[in-house]
């Protein structure tokens, strides 16, 4: 382990005890299949057009090394956020995505889905097989959330109360079906769907705290909000109201991060969470106790094998 992810461990472990937290649960991390991952890092070095600035990525050490730097950090639950860009990818993903989620035990069993034939068919079974999130990138599908061939994968994943992790909002660039209107519609028909908006939103972000407070099952996830990258592009909404309608959203917003793809330490989004002066009621709630309630990770050990992998990432790698 080198002296800078010693450094960051120690960094992440005082911020822990500062806000009294037993441990972190990031719903917005990314593990994918090895080329899948490159390709997307790839993506990010060259600016690419849906990124639309330069992005370095902090953390490109190899799969093993990403879990036990997690670990290290006191991470006891987190996700392995996939996403396809086409058709044909999602099924596939799913199945690698298994695969990982067997041989991780601290990692929710994630999954996703595209606008195709069959999807209702895999998101059934991926739901059957133990998924317990799915991510929904409308951003990079370039997909409409409203479109039919969704509509009964969505009226599933309500039915079964599995979250899926959205990004749609119209940050960094906006896409053809991001922001507030078309999730506006879904949500409208799917009342009951645990939607959980990325990035708060970002840039739109007072207009998906009005529809999470319209929706009592719809949340919210922090990746990338607050932070100094992010406010250069997408500053949060000054003044006062809307931190105020974010604290009122206490029990519903759960703590993001992107990890690996970020341009910054892991302990960044923390401290810039914990700067909004929210309280530490507020603060423990989103990095640890609105998740654990959601995906039943219990507080004395956490997921199965976290207290022994906080441990191993002392002195692995």
């Amino acid at each position: 382990m080198s002296d800078q992810g010693v450094d960051e461990r120690a960094a992440v472990r005082a911020f822990r005890e500062r806000a009294g937290l037993p441990g972190l649960i990031d719903v917005h991390t990314h593990f994918m299949p090895d080329r899948v991952l490159r390709k997307v890092w790839a993506y990010f070095d060259s600016a690419g057009p849906l990124v639309g600035r330069v992005w370095p990525i902090t953390y490109r050490q190899e799969e093993d090394e990403r879990v036990a730097l997690l670990r290290g950090f006191g991470v006891r639950a987190f996700t392995s956020m996939i996403y396809p860009h086409k058709p044909g990818m999602a099924e596939w993903l799913n199945g690698w995505a298994a695969g990982f989620a067997a041989r991780t035990p601290d990692c929710l069993r994630t999954a996703t889905f595209f606008p195709e034939p069959g999807a209702e068919g895999y998101v059934r079974e991926a739901v059957s097989g133990g998924a317990r999130v799915f991510k929904a990138h409308v951003q990079v599908g370039g997909y409409d959330p409203n479109d039919p061939l969704l509509d009964r994968v969505w009226g599933l994943l309500a039915e079964a109360g599995v979250p899926v992790v959205t990004h749609c909002g119209s940050g960094p660039v906006p896409g053809k079906f991001t922001g507030p209107g078309p999730v506006r519609e879904l949500m409208a028909r799917h009342p009951r769907l645990r939607l959980v908006v990325a990035h708060l939103g970002m840039p739109e972000y007072t207009d998906f705290l009005a529809l999470a407070e319209k929706y009592t099952e719809m949340r919210l996830d922090t990746t990338m909000a607050f932070t100094d990258f992010t406010a250069e592009l997408a500053p949060f909404p000054g003044g006062g109201d809307a931190l105020a309608r974010l604290a009122g959203l206490g029990d519903r917003v759960l703590l993001g991060t992107d990890f690996p793809n970020i341009p910054y330490p892991y302990v960044h989004q923390l401290e810039a969470l914990e700067r909004l002066g929210l309280g530490g009621h507020w603060l423990r709630a989103v990095c640890y106790g609105n998740a654990a309630a959601l995906f039943g990770v219990d507080e004395a050990a956490g997921a199965p094998g976290v207290a022994q992998g906080e441990d191993a990432g002392l002195t692995g790698s």
